[in-house]
């Protein structure tokens, strides 16, 4: 059974940072791309950052270089690095694992963790 768990939300003034980080177990973590997307309240969930098997990372433009994706195989898990936060990067995040399909497939997902960014 897969299981991707979130954590490292919370409440963040605005210029602040926050580290997410996402457990993965049940998969052959190495084998899969990780994503990061988030959902405002409201709205679709969009697309934040994906990073491969290879460490190969891609980034939502919107972001401009204030957030960086990593993982570690060893410990199965995924992180996302927010820098320089704004309020409207408020929403629940969510990971992702695809098993490298193209075009990517997020067969797997987390509950979330709630992200919120005062002004």
């Amino acid at each position: 059974q897969v299981q991707l768990v979130e954590s490292g939300g919370g409440l963040v003034q605005a210029g602040g940072s926050l580290r997410l980080s996402c457990a993965a177990s049940g998969l052959r973590f190495s084998d899969y791309a990780m994503a990061w997307f988030r959902q405002a309240p409201g709205k679709e969930r969009d697309f934040v950052a994906r990073i491969s098997w290879s460490e190969l990372t891609y980034y939502a433009d919107f972001l401009k270089g204030r957030f960086t994706i990593s993982r570690d195989n060893a410990k199965n898990t995924v992180y996302l690095q927010m820098n320089s936060l704004k309020p409207e990067d408020t929403g629940v995040y969510f990971c992702a694992a695809d098993r490298e399909h193209i075009p990517p497939e997020y067969n797997y997902w987390g509950q979330g963790t709630q992200v919120t960014v005062s002004s």
